[in-house]
């Protein structure tokens, strides 16, 4: 199962920087000025052919002092809930601080593995500074350089060693994976009510350790599926109703398990940064995608021009990813619920889509013919060939041309498209490789 570790921390003390370095991104804004983090903290780390998630909660601070510490207290508490394990930075500059203590006492109860990480160490003398940390009272304190790097690779060492690695369930392959995702009310249990009914057709139930995802096997009118729920969901924490971030972390671990992901959205209220946060993790990991507009019952205007306006807004929000089924569906009046499934089904089945290597060649060589690559500096890019790789995630296919490099992301939204014009790839994301011939 995928871990998820969290990055804790008062604001500028280094957490962006830490994140890019771990996920040798460039992906984070940095800037001296508090709170500027405010971009997607959500990353892959790879280290001794483990690989885990990062998250940075420090993107998503709401910028004004007076709530600064009582959201940093909020987060950390979030963090600890649904991490596997959490890296708390501190700054050898500032000492120790009283949200530092704070954070540490809110660290010290929970039953998770903390890593105190000591940050802007870059010298000798600092080694020694870092010493007033055991106050917190988190164990040896880890000294680090996150803008040079300096001790990081120890880091990682220690990190991977107290990742717990246990696989906890067995899970059989070739069974679709379904988790359904989106921000709190939009409807995500009544969903899961109504596919299953009261009565729950449940063939297994495997759970795993209370973080990790459990999943729960339906056989339903013809759907032999798992449905992936991340534990806990049903779990009020009143807190934290309110906060993007909460929805965000409760989505990772589901989307990152699961093959289609069913996004929620509520009709009544249109599409909100919180979906979007949700869209793009699902985008990151190459999930396959159905979306469904719930509570379409309360929407008083049914009319197909108001479904055609509904439709567009969600495609162009979501662009440049618009081949997905949208479902306009309410979980209350059960309307369009197993339309839902089916079409989970189906774009399931996409993902496992294989095109025969002739069948491509002569579908995708005349219009490549009739529309090639611009040229670059007078040197004219020649496409010859196009194969579907084997045994990958996701559909994925390599082009081979003379000039690799010059074959912009522009042609190869062209080409992705015209690949979904001629073959059903709706609602799975696909890879297009420009290789060298």
């Amino acid at each position: 199962m995928g871990n998820l570790v969290a990055i804790v921390g008062r604001p500028n003390v280094g957490k962006s920087t830490l994140f890019n370095r771990l996920t040798k991104s460039r992906r984070a804004i940095v800037s001296d000025e508090a709170g500027t983090t405010r971009d997607r903290q959500y990353g892959k780390c790879e280290w001794n052919g483990r690989e885990f998630s990062i998250v940075d909660t420090g993107g998503w601070v709401v910028n004004s002092d007076d709530i600064f510490e009582e959201e940093i207290r909020k987060q950390v508490l979030i963090a600890t809930e649904e991490a596997d394990m959490v890296l708390f930075l501190v700054d050898v500059s500032n000492g120790v601080t009283d949200l530092d203590m704070d954070v540490a006492n809110i660290l010290r109860r929970t039953k998770l593995p903390v890593l105190l990480v000591v940050n802007k160490v870059d010298s000798n003398e600092q080694h020694f500074y870092s010493a007033e940390f055991y106050s917190l009272g988190l164990g040896d304190p880890i000294c680090v350089s996150a803008a040079t790097g300096s001790g990081t690779g120890d880091l990682l060492d220690l990190l991977i060693s107290k990742l717990n690695t246990e696989q906890s369930e067995i899970i059989e392959e070739g069974i679709p994976r379904f988790a359904v995702v989106g921000r709190p009310n939009a409807g995500k249990s009544s969903i899961i009510n109504a596919f299953i009914g009261e009565e729950r057709n449940i063939v297994t139930e495997i759970a795993g350790t209370t973080r990790d995802s459990i999943y729960t096997r339906y056989d339903k009118f013809g759907f032999d599926f798992y449905l992936v729920d991340t534990a806990g969901i049903r779990r009020k924490n009143k807190v934290t109703e309110d906060l993007e971030f909460y929805s965000v972390m409760r989505s990772i671990r589901a989307i990152e398990n699961s093959d289609v992901c069913i996004l929620m959205l509520d009709a009544t209220r249109g599409i909100e940064a919180q979906d979007m946060n949700i869209f793009q993790l699902i985008q990151k990991n190459n999930k396959s995608l159905v979306v469904v507009v719930n509570k379409w019952d309360l929407v008083e205007e049914k009319s197909q021009k108001v479904i055609d306006t509904f439709e567009s807004a969600i495609r162009q929000r979501m662009a440049p990813f618009v081949d997905f089924p949208i479902i306009f569906a309410s979980a209350l009046t059960k309307q369009r619920i197993f339309r839902v499934l089916e079409t989970a089904k189906d774009v399931y089945l996409n993902r496992t889509a294989k095109i025969g290597t002739s069948k491509l060649n002569e579908v995708m060589l005349p219009l490549i013919e009739a529309y090639p690559p611009p040229s670059i500096k007078g040197k004219y890019i020649k496409i010859k060939y196009c194969t579907q790789l084997p045994n990958t995630q996701i559909p994925s296919f390599v082009f081979y041309a003379n000039l690799p490099q010059y074959v912009k992301e522009p042609y190869k939204r062209f080409l992705e498209n015209k690949i979904r014009d001629n073959w059903t790839l709706t609602g799975t994301p696909i890879n297009i490789f420009i290789r060298q011939k």
